[in-house]
């Protein structure tokens, strides 16, 4: 099953919101195997006032943050849990490495695998592309609890 969707789609499933939801789009889905969302990084992000002045990277800890948003819709969708009725816990962060900063007009390729994948705690391993080469991946852990 190939499942593409949209920002609205995605805030039906998210509860983030501006500035804290770092998915644009979801351009690839197979439940509870693999997700690939984008992430199109522009100057407006609030962060690059402060990271840095003259010099704008987006901050590693928001690119995993990207992962998770992005690992929790798999998680979410692959179990058809109600976004209403549950929330996602970020539990943990293992093996992140960042290879390159990420720079306004880059567009993020975040793609989640599965490591452990069940209805309440999920590990899974996550690679950040831009043009195709890796600048990050982190193994990132998340717990699903009822509202």
């Amino acid at each position: 099953m190939d499942c593409k969707m949209d920002i609205f789609q995605i805030m039906e499933i998210l509860p983030h919101r501006y500035p804290f939801l770092l998915v644009d789009k979801i351009v690839e889905f197979e439940p509870k195997k693999k997700i690939v969302g984008i992430k199109n990084v522009t100057i407006n992000e609030p962060f690059f006032n402060g990271h840095f002045p003259g010099h704008p990277i987006m901050p590693g800890v928001l690119i995993v943050e990207a992962m998770a948003q992005v690992g929790g819709i798999l998680m979410l969708k692959s179990f058809e849990m109600k976004a209403g009725e549950v929330v996602i816990y970020f539990m943990g962060v293992d093996k992140a490495r960042f290879r390159k900063p990420v720079r306004p007009g880059d567009q993020l390729r975040l793609v989640l695998e599965p490591i452990i994948l069940k209805p309440k705690v999920s590990k899974m391993k996550g690679v950040a592309y831009v043009d195709g080469e890796v600048v990050a991946e982190a193994e990132i852990m998340a717990s699903v609890v009822k509202k």
